[in-house]
């Protein structure tokens, strides 16, 4: 199939969080198993400051409400896969400080903004000639295209044989703007219903994509249930229950190509299940670079985490002073909301040489300190995906995770990591007290970790049940299908231990109803 994906951030050209990750690595995987994929996204001021080749490819006059507004498509090439890659670019736009905001405030014309975006995506599909089997459309910023396609180019050359399907990355974030953006979309305004994009009186562009799109998905399974839930839809839950037949989950897969300890540059010492040893080299150097007292057997705790409340920081610093008081470390890296900046700092100043905070955006850093961790924490108030949990895998980190989302369908208890179902500090810290005394038997740790790091959460599994989805949404769609139209089947879980540990789960009661 010609599989062409449209989102508004791609690794590593221009990265805010995990969207950027699967948007940058599933044309490559795609591509690796016999698919034509592009990426199309927006040319950011970053994108063009990090010196990526580009070629012109088009200029186009892309509709924008009432006028029109030139852009050019500039065409580069993902790094390592070779799939191409196509910019829009028009500086009024995104030659600017941030992707969506600045100093902590959002653009006020983010709905022109990702319009003109969606817009010129189709306008380039004509100009270019790409004829694509799927365009594969990934939260609010490329929500208008599945309308577009339905209304705007049903009939058009190259654009009437398209399926859409559209991923929700995370329901909490859906594009809300005043009414009077309607205009801006290109819509007629007559859309601007209670049945298609009003949403108690403001514009909601997920809200249209999820009625148009022909085919839904999330980033995992358990997230797919929990987002047509009233505590968990945001005021959509109606919308996609109403869905429920199109709409399937996902679980990210993980760039190993980026990730992965054997071949890992930022690391101080490379290592893998087979030569574990470099691991406690990558410990000492990071307790040395942070300040950390240097003792290769003191536990070290590390979270890498958005700054944000959806990560669950308010419990972990309940659980955090009951967590010091055991004889461990603990380091955290991340930017965000300055209330949690003020309240880490403040609790890393009463424990001098055992925590270490760094505030800001530092990739290499992150390696670094996953690789260094003995155990890895994650307490989501909810989490779509997460691939920190599978970053830490792979590092030998054992995660500590809420049972939410994507972290549920990945980590099972006790087999590779620990995990709590109560939302609260003290279920936090009864999970990180069993990984401790888990740690404190050499031998069962070991073997832990060596489950860990052998588990294979890879994309290629995960690209074949988007190509699946693709031919489902062809289907839905009453358009010729390469493939067989079968929705994936389950997830093969990634060892012989966690497929015996997986088949119980079903069974099972969270961790914390379990243990008193």
């Amino acid at each position: 199939m010609r599989i062409l994906l449209a989102a508004s951030e791609a690794a590593p050209f221009a990265k805010t969080g995990g969207l950027a990750d699967v948007a940058g690595a599933l044309p490559g995987a795609l591509a690796a198993l016999g698919h034509e994929a592009c990426l199309f996204m927006p040319y950011y001021r970053q994108v063009a400051a990090a010196g990526v080749p580009v070629r012109m490819a088009a200029r186009l006059h892309v509709p924008l409400g009432a006028g029109r507004a030139e852009a050019a498509i500039l065409r580069g090439a993902m790094p390592g896969s070779g799939a191409p890659v196509y910019f829009v670019a028009r500086d009024e736009f995104y030659n600017r400080p941030g992707l969506y905001n600045a100093g902590g405030q959002d653009y006020i014309d983010n709905c022109e903004r990702f319009a003109f975006f969606c817009r010129a995506v189709c306008e380039a599909v004509r100009e270019l000639e790409l004829a694509p089997d799927v365009i594969h459309c990934h939260d609010w910023q490329t929500a208008l295209v599945p309308a577009y396609l339905r209304f705007l180019y049903r009939d058009a050359p190259r654009l009437a044989g398209a399926a859409s399907v559209f991923t929700i990355h995370n329901l909490a974030y859906q594009g809300q703007f005043p009414p009077w953006k309607m205009p801006a979309t290109g819509l007629d305004v007559s859309h601007f219903n209670w049945k298609e994009y009003e949403f108690y009186g403001n514009l909601n562009l997920m809200k249209g994509a999820l009625i148009h799109a022909d085919v839904l998905n999330t980033v995992s399974k358990r997230y797919a249930r929990e987002i047509q839930t009233p505590e968990n839809g945001y005021g959509l839950n109606g919308v996609l229950a109403e869905r429920h037949a199109d709409l399937f989950g996902i679980v990210n897969g993980l760039d190993y190509s980026v990730w992965d300890p054997a071949g890992d540059g930022a690391l101080a010492a490379r290592y893998s299940p087979a030569r574990p040893a470099g691991k406690a080299r990558c410990k000492r150097a990071a307790q040395e670079e942070l300040g950390l007292a240097v003792d290769p057997d003191r536990p070290l705790l590390v979270i890498v985490t958005r700054l944000t409340e959806q990560k669950g920081l308010d419990i972990l610093g309940e659980a955090l002073p009951g967590i010091m008081a055991m004889p461990v470390q603990f380091a955290l890296l991340g930017d965000g909301e300055e209330r949690y900046k003020w309240a880490f700092s403040e609790l890393a100043g009463r424990f001098p040489g055992r925590m270490a905070v760094r505030f800001g955006l530092d990739e290499r850093l992150a390696h670094r300190l996953t690789a260094a961790a003995d155990i890895y924490l994650m307490p989501s108030r909810f989490e779509p995906c997460g691939l920190s949990q599978l970053i830490a895998l792979r590092y030998g980190a054992v995660p500590v995770v809420r049972e939410t989302g994507g972290l549920a369908d990945t980590i099972t208890d006790s087999v590779n990591g620990f995990t709590f179902f109560e939302y609260n500090g003290t279920a936090l810290l009864v999970a990180v007290r069993r990984a401790l005394a888990a740690m404190a038997s050499p031998a069962f740790w070991r073997k832990l970790v060596r489950e860990c790091m052998s588990e294979d959460w890879g994309w290629r599994r995960s690209a074949g049940e988007y190509a699946r989805l693709y031919a489902l949404a062809r289907s839905r769609r009453g358009l010729p299908v390469p493939i067989a139209p079968e929705h994936a089947p389950a997830e093969e879980p990634a060892s012989p231990a966690r497929r015996k540990a997986v088949r119980k789960k079903s069974d099972r009661k969270p961790a914390s109803r379990r243990r008193k």
